[in-house]
């Protein structure tokens, strides 16, 4: 079930509990799974973002868009592809002219 809520992120804490108000800025690497904290003597120190690496974390916006942008753009696609193929109909239907035909069409949902 996806939560879609705020990942936690673990290295924060962890940070905040070894330096406290010494920390100037904090940036997560998600490539290496760590947080990164610039100290105000200048020094850096890390911790690393999750309790455990099998963890499975809650899915959140960010993530599941990372994970199925393929899937996201595709039916986008197909929706713009319906939609003008809708308004290109309605446009060939609207421009008849010959009465009989539009009887027809408007007479066919009675059976």
């Amino acid at each position: 079930m996806i939560t879609l809520q705020r990942r936690q992120l673990v290295g924060h804490d962890i940070l905040l509990a070894r330096h406290g108000n010494h920390i100037c800025s904090m940036r997560v690497d998600r490539s290496s799974g760590r947080v990164v904290a610039l100290l105000d003597d200048g020094t850096v120190d890390s911790a690393p973002n999750l309790i455990a690496p099998g963890l499975e974390l809650p899915a959140t916006v960010g993530s599941v868009l990372r994970e199925d942008w393929k899937i996201l753009a595709a039916s986008g696609a197909v929706a713009a592809g319906m939609c003008a193929l809708m308004v290109t109909a309605a446009v060939a239907l609207g421009s008849m002219t010959d009465p009989t035909t539009i009887e027809m069409l408007s007479a066919y949902t009675i059976y």
